[in-house]
């Protein structure tokens, strides 16, 4: 397995730059010398195939990495414990299935880097309950979708729009927006000591890369599957229905369909309305059954 000694070292805060500029030097890799690579370190205890499926994917783990940047710990931290994340993810990763790599291991990636600062927070500073480790994780994203971006308290509306949300309470949200200390600006020095750099230094190149590439297909090929699985709970007028009306390029007018079933304009909306909300359920259920899947499997192990 590629060992952590292996890999570039990101030596403190002031290395970040040529860190992201040597891990873009390792090569990309097709899917079918992916796949290769897989099957000659499962099947051979293959350590250099292990060295190039985890270097491959470096950048990845950057990606994620940054987007943790704002809970006070060290880049090089998080970046660190992402790569062991992707490391695990290497050893168990199962070419047969039929997947990429960078979808199964953005879980392990993840999962390593909020294990990481789980440990970090002390207990009284984050809190326990699966709630408040929702907020901990979900309240900046939640009030970025809001426009909340000014510091200090939350307004009274702000708190309770993110509350139902998140499916929390109000106070919960209040007391872990103080304790995080609000959202840093990307314009903000990196340190106190005269050091030039901002947090916006720290970015990642924002444009796609091959792995959030296959990972976003992925997930698209995903829930297009829980989709078209979830156009079986309907008969076959609600099926005609709702892709008439919800998935054709030019949708059908009302009026054309109440033509063709014989029924009223009324009627053909209340079909179309049902039949969406039975297809919402269906493919909610199957994506949820996709990550819980997924996450038993990490917790597996």
């Amino acid at each position: 397995m590629a060992r952590a000694a292996t890999l570039p070292a990101l030596n403190g805060e002031a290395g970040l730059s040529r860190y992201l500029g040597e891990i873009r030097k390792f090569p990309m890799l097709e899917p079918q010398q992916e796949y290769m690579l897989a099957r000659r370190y499962k099947e051979h205890d293959d350590s250099n195939a292990a060295h190039q499926l985890v270097t491959s994917h470096l950048r990845l783990v950057a990606k994620i990495a940054m987007g943790y940047r704002g809970y006070g710990l060290p880049i090089s931290e998080v970046v660190s414990e992402g790569n062991v994340g992707l490391m695990q993810a290497v050893k168990r990763f199962e070419p047969e299935k039929g997947f990429r790599l960078a979808t199964y291991a953005m879980w392990w990636i993840k999962a390593s880097i909020q294990e990481y600062i789980l440990r970090s927070w002390s207990l009284v500073k984050m809190g326990t309950t699966a709630n408040q480790k929702k907020l901990f994780f979900n309240l900046r994203k939640a009030k970025s979708k809001i426009s909340a971006l000014e510091e200090g308290d939350l307004r009274p509306d702000q708190v309770a729009i993110i509350a139902k949300r998140l499916g929390v309470n109000a106070q919960d949200v209040i007391d872990m927006n103080r304790r995080l200390g609000g959202d840093a600006s990307l314009n903000a020095p990196i340190r106190d000591d005269g050091d030039p750099g901002e947090w916006q230094d720290w970015l990642v190149d924002t444009s796609p890369n091959q792995e959030s590439i296959i990972a976003e297909s992925e997930e698209y090929n995903h829930r297009h599957q829980a989709l078209t699985g979830a156009m079986g709970v309907l008969n076959a007028r609600e099926r005609r229905i709702f892709e008439a009306r919800r998935l054709a390029e030019e949708p059908m007018t009302l009026e054309d369909l109440a033509a063709e079933f014989n029924v009223s304009r009324e009627r053909v909306r209340q079909i179309e309305v049902r039949a969406f909300e039975k297809v919402q359920l269906a493919v909610k259920s199957a994506i949820a059954a996709q990550e819980q899947q997924a996450q038993l499997a990490i917790a597996a192990h």
